[in-house]
This record gives C-alpha cells, structure tokens and sequence, in this order.
C-alpha cells in the first residue's frame, strides 16, 4: 500500500493559549487512535522549533538554523499508508481540522530499496 507524508506546516512565533492547546491535543490523539484504528498508521512525530535545527551540507559545511527563512516550518509529520491519493488527502482534512493548520500531503516515491 502506497504510504503519504503528511507534513504540518506552523507558523512562527508563540503557541495558542491553554485551552485552545488542549482541544488541538484532544483532537490528535483522536486522530492518532483512528489511524491506528484503521491500519493507516506508520509513524508520526513533534518537532522542535526551527532554531533547533542544524543543516549540513556536502563537503561537510556545517550551519546552525533551518535551511529557508520563512513565516512558516514543518511542526511535525505523519507517515501513513492509503489506498490511493483521495484516501490520504481524507487523512490530511481530518488532520487540518485537528491542528487547525495546513497540511502538506505528499507520496513517497514507489521504489524499491537501496
């Protein structure tokens, strides 16, 4: 079955306040609990706030930060499998509804193993 990359894309700056922070929490783990439910879940995951981030280069360049500056960055990921692209794009409105966030849905390539 194809698996999809669902991304979440977050602004900048602060978090919500309390009470919005529990319902969006609330509503993840329903969500988690429906795609394990259902067998579509592989793995999901929070990242940490962009200045964590550390990108190397080739030829071994090393620089603190992300990549691209922007008003945005990838808060967290869902790997998933589906049945097809209007399947995974489902998963993606449930997750957009949860987070109240976009989110970036995207195949991996289909090839076989390195």
């Amino acid at each position: 079955m194809p698996q999809y990359l669902l991304s979440i894309y977050q602004p900048d700056g602060g978090v919500p306040d309390a009470e919005t922070m529990a319902r969006i929490t609330t509503d993840l783990h329903r969500l988690n609990e429906e795609l394990r439910e259902t067998g579509s879940w592989v793995f999901t995951g929070g990242l940490h706030a962009p200045s964590s981030a550390t990108v190397v280069r080739a030829g071994g360049m090393i620089t603190d930060g992300p990549y691209l500056e922007g008003k945005e960055h990838i808060g967290g990921i869902w790997v998933i499998t589906a049945l097809d692209l209007d399947a995974a794009l489902r998963w993606g409105r449930k997750a957009a509804d949860a987070t109240t966030l976009p989110i970036e849905v995207r195949p991996f390539q289909d090839v076989p193993s390195f």
